[in-house]
């Protein structure tokens, strides 16, 4: 009581009104309810659906038959070791890949470096199937590399055919997810303090001491950022995939594909669906616990 007396007194000698904060009060959750609405309406429906329709068979009724079924089946199972196996090793890649670029683009001085780290903003705009459609220009069948060698060697076919293959598509998912990892690995640079490496060179340690004592402890952060986006990012890609023209390698969201546009298998795509769906969000609340540990 005394303290807001003392308030009031101060807020009067001062000759100005206390300020109230608009934002308390039962008023506060009518401004909340249009951002729940559209929530709701755009993300939580549609994704009830799918739910909804994964645990209703052809048959009618509700039945966890639909997750027996796909659970059980050798296509499921083989779509979710490659879709993982793919994603681990593309998030590896792009984790190793990015990070010596970035160290390149940092710390190395070279004509153009500006330019370069601007670009790698512009690339995180372009969409995943335009590089696919520049490798397959390159190492497609009729592609340069193999126009290269069926010239030089007059052979009748080239012997670059691995983007039809797991290889391909790992290939490029890595080309073009590295520059995700990249992004943060250079915001995190920018913010390095130069007098470190300075000290510890004029000590004598040589570059990789550097680099592992000082620089990556630094980078692990945004390495946990970078790698958790491009794994969850991975886990859902479907146009690489589809324009490698990989007809062998069938990962979730092509299962999900073939199940509801092909086979006309809603029930099972739903349930392939929520699988994927599960995964993700297993991973990003994996991402966030691990984030807040190392101070992301």
């Amino acid at each position: 009581m005394a303290s807001a007396v003392a308030g009031d007194v101060s807020a009067g000698a001062s000759g100005s009104r206390p300020v109230r904060n608009r934002w308390t009060g039962p008023g506060k959750f009518l401004w909340a309810l249009p951002p729940v609405a559209v929530l709701a309406l755009v993300f939580l429906y549609p994704l009830a659906l799918v739910v909804q329709q994964s645990v209703s068979p052809d048959e009618g009724g509700t039945s966890l038959a639909p997750y027996g079924d796909v659970f059980a089946s050798a296509s499921f199972r083989s779509a979710l070791t490659t879709t993982v196996w793919l994603a681990v090793g593309s998030t590896v890649g792009c984790l190793v890949l990015g990070f010596v670029l970035a160290l390149v683009i940092a710390f190395v001085p070279f004509p153009g470096g500006r330019a370069v780290a601007r670009f790698i903003d512009v690339f995180l705009s372009f969409p995943s199937f335009l590089i696919t459609l520049a490798l397959l220009f390159i190492y497609g069948t009729v592609g340069m590399a193999n126009g290269v060698w069926t010239d030089v060697t007059g052979a009748a076919d080239g012997p670059f055919h691995f983007l039809t293959t797991p290889w391909g598509v790992l290939l490029a998912e890595i080309t073009y997810f590295t520059p995700f990892v990249m992004r943060p690995l250079l915001a995190a640079f920018s913010q390095l303090d130069t007098a470190q490496l300075e000290v510890a060179s004029s000590l004598g340690a040589k570059p990789a001491r550097i680099v592992r004592q000082v620089i990556l402890p630094e980078a692990l952060p945004a390495l946990a950022a970078g790698g958790s986006l491009v794994l969850v990012m991975c886990l859902n890609e479907f146009g690489i995939v589809l324009f490698t023209g990989a007809k062998g390698v069938t990962t979730l969201p092509m299962l999900v594909y073939g199940k509801a546009i092909l086979e006309s298998d809603y029930p099972a795509a739903c349930v392939v669906a929520v699988v994927n769906i599960a995964i993700s969000v297993g991973l990003y609340s994996l991402y966030r616990m691990v984030s807040r540990r190392v101070g992301a």
